[in-house]
């Protein structure tokens, strides 16, 4: 079953109905949404952490007030 969706024509279609629904400009971009998603979604799932990339030192002194409250 799963080889009968795999087919080249198949992926081709699909590939074809996404440029159109999404467009030239906007293809790159949510590609790049994906992949990234997934390579978050695999981490998560081998348990890897990673350290916080968009770190607030704000959000991290009101935290540390709170406990301290």
């Amino acid at each position: 079953m799963i080889s009968s969706i795999l087919q080249p024509t198949h992926l081709l279609i699909v590939l074809a109905v996404v440029l159109l629904v999404l467009g030239p400009k906007r293809l790159p971009g949510a590609g790049r949404a994906l992949g990234q998603g997934l390579r978050e979604f695999k981490t998560s799932i081998r348990g890897e952490t990673e350290p916080d990339e968009h770190h607030d030192p704000d959000a991290q002194a009101l935290s540390d007030h709170s406990a301290g409250a």
